[in-house]
């Protein structure tokens, strides 16, 4: 029962990775959470807008955020899965902006049977992130940001508990229209493991840019994660993305992840293919204190993922 047990521990917390990295809990934490950021790759840590949400991709980032905005986003995964996640921002001062953060994972009812095949009941397992962030200007164009994240994680009467912190760092020139980042994701680790075995979490090192065109309604984004580890290629560390601003409230966006498709291929009898994993696209309304956005992409190789998010500022 055990080995049940920890086979279907690995096996949900698999979420947005594979097999080989099963060793990693938590990995729904690498999920884009930002609909805009995940119609752009899923990976973006750059993009300098009025977007709560993207306080779980580069916690510096809120400084641009309007005062008391309000934040929800839903992801459809895969059958029986449900994720959600939930933002809330406040300026502080003059160059201060705090928010605090959830997120949620349920991966629905699992029928739990022993070694001999006996029906025991339905088990239930579910991902739940609590986080608290500041960001701080730290001049005109620098903001730096911290948060810091309990992670709770139970199956079937087992459970996990961890303690994780975010680090943020973003340049914005407004004039020229660029945006340069670095951020450290899911940085600690376990404070009770599952079974009395310590395993890592998902840790992202990346960098990023995005820039603005001054002579037309394009901006072109770059990111490079994972940057902690170096088990594939430098072009497998690669997100790109652009939008298409169509006037002052409405924009378009379109990404590639170059390493999705690897990790989501599969062989049949036709050959191998990763079912159009790594692209992603969506569009947004961003109105002055209304903001609506909409994604499509695939995280999983047996659903594609619909993404909806809306923000207010009250």
């Amino acid at each position: 029962m055990k080995q049940v047990i920890l086979t279907l521990i690995s096996l949900c917390t698999a979420s947005a990775t594979v097999a080989q990295e099963s060793q990693e809990v938590y990995t729904f934490l690498r999920l884009p959470v930002s609909v805009h950021a995940a119609a752009l790759g899923g990976d973006n840590i750059s993009i300098s807008d009025d977007d709560a949400s993207l306080v779980f991709h580069n916690p510096a980032l809120i400084s641009n955020v309007s005062d008391r905005t309000l934040n929800l986003n839903y992801m459809t995964y895969m059958e029986g899965v449900k994720t959600a996640s939930a933002a809330f921002v406040k300026a502080w001062g003059e160059r201060a902006t705090w928010a605090v953060s959830a997120q949620y994972m349920d991966y629905g009812d699992m029928r739990q049977m022993d070694a001999s095949g006996t029906d025991l009941g339905d088990l239930s397992a579910k991902d739940i992130a609590l986080s608290a962030s500041l960001a701080y200007l730290l001049g005109d164009r620098w903001s730096g940001g911290v948060a810091l994240r309990y992670i709770t994680s139970d199956l079937a009467g087992y459970h996990s508990q961890a303690i994780a912190a975010d680090l943020g760092l973003n340049y914005y020139d407004e004039d020229h229209g660029i945006s340069l980042s670095a951020s450290a994701r899911n940085l600690g680790g376990q404070v009770q493991t599952y079974a009395d075995t310590h395993e890592d979490l998902p840790l992202d090192v990346a960098v990023g840019i995005s820039k603005r065109l001054s002579a037309a309604p394009l901006r072109f984004s770059a990111t490079l994660s994972r940057l902690n580890s170096w088990d594939v290629s430098l072009l497998k560390h690669l997100t790109i993305g652009a939008d298409v601003f169509l006037g002052d409230h409405v924009y378009v966006a379109a990404g590639y992840h170059f390493r999705r498709p690897s990790e989501m291929r599969l062989s049949d009898g036709d050959g191998e293919s990763s079912h159009g994993a790594g692209l992603s696209c969506g569009a947004g309304l961003q109105l002055e204190r209304f903001k609506f956005h909409v994604a499509y992409a695939r995280y999983h190789v047996s659903a594609s993922s619909l993404l909806l998010g809306a923000s207010y500022s009250f």
